[in-house]
């Protein structure tokens, strides 16, 4: 096939008539396999005549083709055409030279693509490739240095998350390092927008080099200090005015600070992870370059930061609030040695009043969220600490450091500060006080919650009446944002115990007030603390009448904004109020049904979003949040299910109301919630000790989900398979097909390579339940049961019984106690009477359950009632020791009770079918 004809069909894959680009993509599957067709593509990738969509559609597909087929081991395990290796030589001797002419899109995708053949082919298949590369490097060109740079990375990408082999890398750092070094000090005194790209790929793959490991040649100071010096270089260039953005947004994400970002990231790295005695330990590897590093470049680090913060705070510079991170995060490690501390020491005072505090006080940005979006107002900004990303987090968390490890020196010093806000707030004029600080001081003394309510604080004891003093008051406040506050100083200082009963009945409804606020952040807030006030009895009391209406509006708040943790504050409210929530159960499980279906609705609609030709899945999307919404709605049915569990009636109602929840999340394989809905269908079996109708209508979806998607939650569903035969044994002995089910899970998981032994035990367990419920009637599955157990039994001794191998002597004893005969019988015939009994009383000592004891007990007496003859010989001659075995379990049975070494569920057995 020649170039013309590949390139209409690759423009033809754009056409506007899809039936052409369907006839367009069949023809295309039908010659992909051609010898030189990857030559073809390198052609048209590296032709400056065609257009950027046909260049564009070619990466995407080679990038996928790549993907697929480059791996010989994948391309024999699914069929797959192979890749010639005559247009393997052709993609790699001109790949580079292709990445320089093609347009960033394009780009895009071919470097994905080199990091592929890289990862398979670098350094065995591809040894001239860093040649390549330096040759790039090394000319005056900038496109083809850009490019060069490029290519670095991606090698280097190839050994980010490698544990083992990564010789590579420390020869890529030895020798190209060197090279990017001289290219970045050249770079730094420029100012345009393309030397800053390459910088950053530049700090980028330092970055990288250091994530794990620090080779022996970045920790030489030949190496170490032109690297360092360049890094400070890059945090004290001066960005001029005139090429920042008016646009906040657009202003942090501006390249040049982007850069500096990656400077001050890998500046801390170095220290907080090699270079900081204090924090590594005596027994690290690099104690030695830790002492050096602390002492030569930890202060000039430190320096250099405070300089930069000293101008952030007199406004004669501007910093974005990743590097203010970065400087946070320096200043919170930096304190845990007392040399950079004796530096920083002076400065503290001056970090709290002028560098943390105003990142802790309510800004324009915060307002604006605020209005435009507080759905996403409440992600981002309600508890800052869960994304410990946020520029907000590392300055949090030095304060609270600061706070905690130089306790004498600054911790009254940081609480007069927060007094002399308060106080200047309360005493100022209206026309004169600024909410905002007020919203900081208090958001400042809530993160030091901790240190504050300890004994030897000497302040726990003044918190109410600062409560009184400061929060309640906020309860009312004009500003929205401050009556959120006010809920969130409840749910910091929830461990204060209020002296003063009073003041808890008006913390109690300040809180309620605001559940009903028209501002939703402030009615979130509200109910995030209102979850800490019911450990007190009178809140609780309080609360009961109005049980209904808080459990309303938390419903409505979580279809408003999918927070697992609004889902937490409902399940705590089902546990503790279950006997007052009992008459609005069904309402209830309606509504928590309804707000789940409404999640996984959007959970689907986002599962898959065409970008750029490409189908991107949910595994490539961020929707955690929905997912961790779904679960925690999912986690309050089944807490409102256990508090109903005396309620039988009641439970199979709810069964119906849940089966489209149960049904939903199986069929559309929502793997990251079969934990939840297998508690679900194990609380409903369980409780109510029947399996209806409707929950038997499910049985073969579960079966279905076990071997299509759900055989790694082996243990997550045993519970439930075990409740179907325990409580719907006749149905189930009636039913030949659930049985060949039941029995196909039993083999899958005693046979797949998917498991581990701990995983295993679920198919001895589930052999157990078969034969305790089902005596007499499921003869045929015995020989089949114990040729299952003993692919594992096999050569096992005493000394190597691991607990899986413990659980499959139990499942033959079982088959010895459901059918004495059948089952020596069985044992006989496979010549491993003598191996099992030898295995099992060999480790009699370790049968220490109540369960386990009595199941050796009932099984040797049942041995016991054969007559003699019809015994093994094994077994006649061994009879004396059967005897002495029964006697040692008697023995020790009534210490076992005493101990109550057993297991719930066990005894449910035990109680019903040893006991006869």
């Amino acid at each position: 096939m020649d170039t013309h004809t590949v390139y209409q069909l690759f423009s033809a894959t754009y056409h506007s008539d899809p039936n052409v680009q369907k006839q367009a993509e069949g023809q295309l599957r039908q010659v992909e396999g051609t010898p030189g067709f990857i030559s073809i593509l390198v052609q048209i990738l590296g032709s400056e005549e065609i257009e950027v969509q046909t260049k564009q559609a070619v990466s995407i597909y080679l990038k996928n083709r790549v993907r697929s087929s480059w791996v010989s081991e994948e391309v024999t395990t699914h069929n797959i055409i192979p890749i010639e290796q005559q247009d393997r030589d052709t993609f790699k001797a001109n790949i580079l030279g292709i990445l320089v002419t093609v347009p960033n899109p394009v780009r895009v995708q071919l470097l994905d693509t080199l990091n592929r053949v890289l990862a398979n082919d670098f350094p065995n298949k591809w040894a001239d490739y860093i040649n390549q590369v330096h040759a790039f490097l090394g000319t005056n060109d900038a496109k083809m240095a850009y490019v060069g740079l490029l290519a670095l990375l991606q090698v280097i990408r190839v050994y980010q998350w490698r544990i083992e082999d990564k010789s590579p890398l420390v020869e890529i750092v030895q020798s190209s390092f060197p090279i990017t070094l001289q290219m970045a000090q050249s770079l730094c005194n420029e100012n345009s927008l393309d030397a800053a790209e390459m910088l950053r790929i530049i700090m980028k793959a330092y970055s990288i080099a250091i994530q794990y490991e620090l080779t022996q040649h970045l920790q030489d100071n030949s190496s170490l200090v032109p690297w360092v010096t360049l890094m400070l270089q890059i945090v004290e260039k001066h960005i001029p005015q005139e090429m920042l953005s008016e646009d906040l947004e657009e202003r942090q994400k501006f390249i040049w600070y982007r850069v500096k970002r990656r400077s001050c990231q890998n500046l801390n790295r170095l220290f907080s992870r090699y270079g900081n005695p204090a924090q590594i330990g005596q027994t690290s590897k690099y104690t030695a370059f830790a002492e050096n590093f602390v002492q030569q470049f930890g202060p000039q680090i430190l320096r250099v930061y405070l300089q930069q913060t000293d101008r952030w705070i007199k406004k004669e510079t501007w910093l974005s609030q990743k590097v203010l991170f970065f400087f946070a995060e320096f200043y919170r490690d930096a304190l845990t040695h007392k040399l950079t501390w004796q530096i920083m020491k002076s400065y503290a005072e001056t970090l709290v009043t002028h560098f943390i505090f105003p990142q802790l006080c309510f800004t324009e940005e915060d307002e604006d969220l605020w209005v435009d979006d507080p759905v996403d107002y409440i992600h981002k900004r309600l508890d800052p600490l869960e994304d410990f990303s946020a520029p907000v987090a590392a300055t949090i968390t030095f304060l609270m450091n600061l706070a905690k490890y130089r306790n004498k020196f600054i911790f009254k010093k940081i609480l007069n500060f927060i007094n002399n806000v308060l106080e200047t707030y309360r005493d100022a004029p209206p026309e004169s006080k600024d909410p905002r600080q007020k919203d900081g001081a208090l958001k400042m003394i809530g993160c030091l919650a901790d240190l504050i309510l300890r004994k030897k604080s000497g302040i726990a004891h003044h918190m109410e009446p600062f409560f009184t003093a400061y929060v309640f008051p906020e309860f009312q406040s004009q500003y929205p944002y401050l009556r959120a506050r006010a809920c969130d100083m409840l749910m910091r200082f929830n461990k204060m115990d209020f002296e003063n009963k009073a003041n808890l009945a008006i913390a109690f409804r300040g809180v309620t007030t605001c559940m009903r606020d028209t501002e939703l952040p402030v009615r979130v807030q509200a109910c995030l603390s209102l979850q800490f006030m019911i450990q007190h009895e009178s809140v609780r009391n309080a609360l009961i009448p109005s049980l209904p209406m808080i459990m309303q509006e938390l419903l409505n708040l979580t279809n408003q904004i999918d927070a697992d943790t609004l889902s937490g504050v409902m399940e705590e409210f089902v546990e503790v109020f279950s006997e007052e929530l009992t008459p609005f159960a069904i309402q209830l499980t309606e509504q928590l049904r309804n707000t789940f279906l409404r999640i996984m609705q959007d959970y689907q609609d986002s599962a898959a979003v065409p970008v750029s030709g490409e189908l991107i899945t949910s595994t490539e999307l961020d929707i955690s949040d929905k997912t961790m919404a779904a679960s925690g709605v999912l986690k309050t049915i089944t807490t409102l299910l256990l508090s109903l569990e005396s309620t039988p009636e009641l439970l199979s109602r709810l069964e119906n109301a849940l089966l489209p929840v149960i049904t939903y999340s199986l069929e559309n394989a929502i793997i990251d919630l079969y934990e939840d809905i297998f508690d679900i269908i194990d609380t409903c079996t369980f409780s109510t000790k029947q399996i209806s109708q409707t929950m038997w209508g499910i049985f073969e979806l579960i079966y279905k989900t076990f071997k299509d998607t759900g055989i790694d939650y082996i243990e997550e569903i045993f519970p439930s398979l075990d409740n179907y035969i325990s409580y719907g044994t006749q149905f189930f002995i009636q039913n030949t097909t659930l049985q060949r089910m039941i029995n196909d899970i039993v083999e899958t998981v005693m046979t797949s390579d998917r498991l581990n032994e701990s995983e295993r035990i679920c198919g001895c367990k589930l052999i157990e339940s078969i034969l305790l419920n089902c005596r007499g009637v499921v003869d045929q599955y015995v020989g089949p049961f114990i040729d299952l157990v003993f692919k594992h039994l096999s050569n096992t001794k005493s000394t190597s019984l691991t607990n899986f191998k413990f659980y499959c002597i139990e499942a033959v004893i079982n088959c010895l106690y459901y059918n004495p005969l059948l089952s020596l019988h069985i044992l006989e015939e496979r010549n491993l009477t003598q191996t099992f009994f030898s295995i099992w009383f060999d480790n009699i000592k370790k049968f220490s359950r109540v369960h386990d004891k009595k199941l050796v007990v009932v099984t040797l007496c049942s041995l016991m009632e054969i007559p003699v003859e019809q015994l093994p010989s094994i077994l006649q001659t061994g009879w004396p020791q059967v005897l002495e075995v029964i006697l040692t379990i008697f023995k020790s049975l009534p210490k076992a009770e005493e101990s109550k070494f057993y297991n719930f569920r066990d005894t449910l057995f035990i109680h019903d079918n040893y006991n006869a």
